[in-house]
């Protein structure tokens, strides 16, 4: 028998997707994997901008937080919509800039070198676009730069253009008050992460003595975590890229945007705490010219000097300016203040570096005090921010808990 087979060829469909719709596709990535997860993101991500901009004015922080059941008879189990409220006294932003600030992914203020809770300026528009995708909702952004007006957005995001959709806008008196107010609805668990959210606010009031934080829960309840000194860090400020933290995209990027007429020139007014000492030594290890044009570069002269950015040894090291630590006083005074232990001792360490990046290690060891369980409790922090997940897995968990011998110090295991 003989026959034909005819097989039918379908054209791949390329496609493209804006960084939304990835997001909206992807939401674990961004941490609201889940109701319970995502309440406890979203809270986290708007009290972190809240206290990124109070600080970044060198305002002493008032943040307000409330958690609300959008269910009105009260009847509906969790998961189940839930309004969340955060409100702070910073200095505001601009009206202008509203919109894309909370209703478009990856426009923020914090695509900079310096620290900061947030790095990609992403946190708040991803527990919007939750909030939209699982209710259906508008946020609420008010804003106020000069205590006279403020200016009140409600709006969404176009999930396909990645822009946001301004449905209402409005103005009235601000009553000589600064700072903005977010509020959003968006489905959540709070059976099971309301534990999480008043840890976090507990671990966030022990690193920020200097705030006021108000935090209401859904059943009601006042947690209260009261401002304790008026000192503050100093703002971390902005800083050049370290030649050692430079990649060959990053260097590639520099050298087509560059104005300067010459590599030294480009070395001297791009990298930080490079001179014309530095970049003349460095140029001649590197075997450029140093009278070459950033632009003119060819390929295989980018790929050395990348190369050489990474194995000369002169360099100063990076300047920790753009850092903003604690401090010793400030971390103790929040350690006294949420745990009133016995004993208290606290170090800063001199700052280092890795890969061209500087980092502040600080660290608290208390004893004893109150209402205290036994045994060893560990709080981790980066940049300030409560590391209330994967305990288990972090280097320092190990040594408190497998490296030392605490009989050694006369400590038993499960001490206070």
């Amino acid at each position: 028998m003989g026959g034909e087979v005819k097989v039918s060829r379908r054209e791949t469909v390329f496609k493209e997707i804006s960084p939304s719709e990835f997001f909206y596709r992807n939401r674990d990535l961004a941490g609201f994997s889940n109701p319970s997860r995502a309440l406890y993101s979203a809270t986290r991500e708007l009290v972190e901008n809240a206290l990124d901009a109070c600080e970044a004015a060198y305002i002493l922080p008032d943040i307000f937080v409330r958690i609300t059941s959008a269910d009105l008879d009260g009847t509906l189990p969790d998961p189940k919509p839930y309004l969340l409220k955060v409100q702070d006294n910073g200095p505001g932003i601009e009206p202008k800039y509203v919109p894309d600030a909370f209703a478009r992914i990856f426009f923020g203020s914090k695509f900079q070198l310096k620290q900061s809770r947030g790095m990609f300026g992403m946190g708040a528009t991803m527990a919007i676009l939750y909030g939209q995708v699982t209710t259906n909702k508008p946020v609420s952004v008010t804003t106020s730069v000069d205590g006279e007006k403020a200016y009140s957005f409600e709006m969404m995001v176009n999930i396909r253009d990645n822009t946001p959709l301004v449905l209402n806008k409005s103005v009235k008196p601000a009553l000589g008050k600064t700072g903005i107010s977010v509020q959003l609805t968006l489905e959540g668990d709070y059976s099971r992460a309301g534990s999480k959210i008043q840890e976090y606010f507990k671990q966030t009031a022990l690193v920020t003595p200097y705030a006021n934080i108000l935090f209401i829960d859904p059943n009601g309840r006042l947690f209260f975590y009261e401002r304790v000194t008026e000192k503050m860090p100093k703002p971390a400020k902005e800083t050049l890229p370290h030649p050692l933290g430079i990649d060959l995209e990053a260097l590639r990027r520099l050298l087509r945007e560059s104005k300067e007429s010459n590599l030294k020139k480009f070395l001297s007014k791009n990298f930080h705490r490079v001179g014309d000492r530095i970049a003349e030594d460095f140029l001649r290890y590197a075997g450029l010219d140093p009278d070459a044009k950033p632009q003119d570069l060819t390929n295989d002269e980018i790929i050395r000097f990348g190369s050489a950015l990474h194995s000369y040894d002169g360099f100063l090291p990076p300047d920790s300016g753009c850092l903003s630590p604690l401090g010793e006083e400030l971390l103790a005074a929040g350690i006294e203040k949420e745990l009133q232990p016995e004993f208290i001792t606290v170090v800063q360490r001199p700052p280092s570096a890795y890969s061209g990046f500087p980092f502040i290690v600080e660290i608290g060891l208390a004893y004893g005090g109150k209402n205290v369980e036994p045994g060893v409790k560990l709080l981790r922090f980066a940049n300030r921010i409560p590391l209330l997940y994967d305990e288990a897995n972090d280097v320092s968990w190990k040594v408190v808990n497998e490296e030392i011998d605490w009989k050694r110090y006369k400590i038993p295991q499960d001490a206070p």
